[in-house]
């Protein structure tokens, strides 16, 4: 029997756990028979831990000790935290964030140890390892900080995938046929990422990416809460309050990618002062407008990065809570000249992804070869804390006399190699 590895998508909003069983990927329900775990903790004032779905019920009663969407916050450096955190962020003595006295690995230790507990409890045995999902445009601080997560919760973590490779994995390219190129748009809800693949006989490829950390569905809900709160002639929320609001902005952005229109409604907000809004999809439209059009630019600069049009493309593919909004569907559809491909669950299919990898990885699927893309120019620190870009510096025009200089050398170091193993065998 093959060893079992987890494949995880830590999510900013929303998690979800999966194995590959009997040869076949599936992701795996908690007790209550959910397949996607909120991304939130409790943290108690006597020092209790509650997370997923538990942590998500306290939020009514002590909404200021749940924490959401701390994948905001990993791997960044307390001056890099942008304002309107749902819960106050204080900075440790290390400079970096803190929120409730805990550091963002360890709440999403708590997440992962949730997760851990699922998957041990369907299965009936230990599990020591795991595949976990980041965004494509997560750099090596924030790689690093989700390993140290995964190790604090008790894994050991065999690879970190970018997330729309994972949801091209899902997706399955191979059903276009022997050659295939897929665009890949995850707006989840704190990241995006845009990613085309290249299939060629079992070999994924990614040959572009291009994405921002601090673009989501968070950013979205803000908004409307700043235009609910601007209609209602109420300040700037903080603390308890706002989160509160965002609860509520969440729930109408939801409601809005299926109604005309919507009520923002909360009763007794500071005493006797409620708030009672009706959002039609046509203002929420034009509040979401330069949020999408952000994804679109970086879906611009992928597509030129990989030298590509958009009639060069076999399948657009819309993974992400987010991309319910019709709007954004509507702009990918315009952008790409071709109606988006929505057959994967928009919350599942990046764990279903890193399911199959680890199950490549374990030895329980076929094996295929997946290249993937290093998003971020690499350097070398040098004095004062800078960084120096790694570059490769080609010559000018291959002409055929060096082409030729070329495969001389290539087929002297194969001569050379060869006379070694052989002095080595006859010795």
């Amino acid at each position: 029997m093959n060893e079992i590895i987890l494949g995880i998508d830590l999510g900013t909003t929303h998690s979800a756990v999966g194995v590959v069983d009997s040869g076949f990927p599936i992701l795996l329900a908690d007790k209550d028979g959910r397949r996607i775990t909120p991304s939130a903790v409790w943290i108690g004032r006597d020092g209790g831990l509650e997370a997923g779905t538990s942590a998500l019920r306290r939020r009514a009663a002590d909404a200021g000790r749940v924490v959401t969407s701390i994948k905001r916050l990993m791997g960044r450096r307390a001056d890099e935290v942008e304002d309107g955190f749902p819960v106050p962020v204080t900075t440790g003595a290390d400079g970096l964030p803190r929120v409730l006295g805990k550091s963002p690995q360890e709440i999403s230790a708590e997440i992962l140890k949730g997760l851990k507990g699922i998957a041990e409890w369907r299965m009936g045995i230990s599990i020591t390892k795991a595949v976990i999902t980041v965004p494509a445009y997560f750099n090596d601080a924030q790689r690093a900080a989700t390993m140290r997560a995964g190790e604090l919760a008790g894994l050991e973590v065999v690879r970190i995938l970018n997330e729309p490779t994972a949801a091209a994995l899902a997706y399955g390219m191979d059903k276009l046929g022997e050659r295939a190129r897929v665009a890949v748009y995850d707006l989840g809800g704190g990241t995006f990422d845009l990613s085309i693949l290249e299939m060629r006989e079992g070999l994924f490829q990614v040959i572009a990416t291009h994405g921002d950390t601090r673009l989501g569905g968070d950013d979205l809900d803000a908004a409307l809460l700043r235009h609910i709160e601007q209609r209602a002639g109420i300040a700037e929320s903080t603390g308890a309050v706002r989160v509160r609001l965002l609860e509520e902005a969440e729930r109408v952005k939801r409601l809005l990618s299926e109604n005309a229109e919507a009520v923002f409604r909360v009763p007794f907000l500071e005493g006797d002062k409620s708030i009672e809004e009706t959002v039609t999809r046509v203002d929420f439209e034009k509040i979401a407008a330069p949020w999408i059009a952000r994804t679109l630019r970086h879906c611009r600069r992928a597509m030129a990065d990989a030298a590509l049009r958009a009639t060069d493309l076999d399948a657009v593919v819309l993974v992400g809570g987010s991309t319910r909004i019709p709007a954004v569907r509507r702009a990918v559809a315009e952008l790409f000249q071709r109606e988006p491909d929505i057959s994967q669950h928009p919350d599942e299919a990046i764990a279903l992804g890193a399911t199959i990898q680890a199950g490549v990885m374990s030895g329980a699927l076929r094996k295929m070869i997946l290249l993937d893309v290093t998003p971020l120019s690499l350097g070398i620190e040098t004095f004062g804390g800078l960084m120096n870009v790694l570059t490769i510096t080609l010559p000018g025009a291959w002409t055929p006399v060096r082409w030729v200089y070329l495969g001389v050398g290539i087929v002297f170091w194969i001569a050379y190699l060869l006379l070694v193993l052989v002095s080595r065998r006859r010795g």
